[in-house]
């Protein structure tokens, strides 16, 4: 009890949420939290729509550990989403999908921390102590690119300007993609049509889009860049 109450109040995380669709993985990583970090209350979300629907309630963790392929997500674009949603809470990255351009790509697209899965409980553990003095935690080996050494793909570039996008935003450009028209989004939204063009002029102007349909494949580009860094089966 005395190790864990000391992490807890050294590492300041005492609540976390787990995004990933495998119960057995759920409960191993759950425990690892606990002894690794002194996580007191441990919940999960077995999809992407799920998760947002719990911060939409009004619970927010103080971590959140999410897997990159979901049910209803693929690839860094749920990274993207659910940073939106989340705001200053920290996400690290657990998935096998952890190749040097893929933990780039993630790291880039506002990921707290990186760390491949069946990594050691050590490993957990440092990777918690990192993100609370402030730092961003990179596997062993990670090699960062993107210095004039790696060229940027396309898909790299459209995450960083999706980060940009605030949680609003990022739910009205998920309606666009969906073929809605404003007058629809702002029923869904409960908002007025008037202020649905407000916020698709600053998400043109943040993705540096000129129509709608730019805006889409844009999205497009990074929902699907798993594509581009190995096994798009992988978690």
């Amino acid at each position: 009890m005395g190790e864990a109450a000391s992490r807890e109040d050294s590492l300041g995380f005492r609540t976390a949420l787990i995004v990933d669709d495998h119960p057995l993985f759920c409960d191993a990583l759950s425990m690892t939290l606990r002894l690794s970090a002194g996580i007191a209350e441990v919940r999960s979300a077995e999809t992407l729509q799920n998760a947002l629907e719990q911060i939409e309630a009004g619970w927010q963790p103080d971590v959140i550990m999410l897997d990159l392929n979901l049910p209803d997500v693929e690839g860094l674009d749920g990274l993207v989403r659910l940073k939106a949603a989340a705001g200053a809470v920290p996400i690290v990255v657990v998935s096998s999908m952890d190749d040097n351009r893929m933990v780039a790509s993630a790291l880039r697209a506002g990921a707290s921390g990186f760390v491949p899965k069946h990594s050691q409980r050590d490993v957990f553990r440092d990777a918690f102590a990192t993100i609370a003095s402030g730092g961003t935690f990179a596997p062993q080996g990670f090699v960062p690119t993107g210095d004039g050494a790696d060229a940027r793909t396309e898909a790299e570039t459209a995450l960083d300007r999706l980060s940009l996008l605030t949680r609003q935003q990022a739910r009205i450009l998920d309606l666009i993609c969906e073929g809605k028209l404003n007058k629809q989004i702002a029923y869904d939204l409960s908002i007025a049509e008037t202020t649905v063009k407000a916020h698709v002029t600053a998400i043109m102007r943040k993705l540096s889009v000129q129509s709608r349909t730019q805006a889409v494949l844009l999205a497009q580009q990074a929902k699907f860049a798993h594509v581009m860094h190995g096994d798009p089966a992988g978690g």
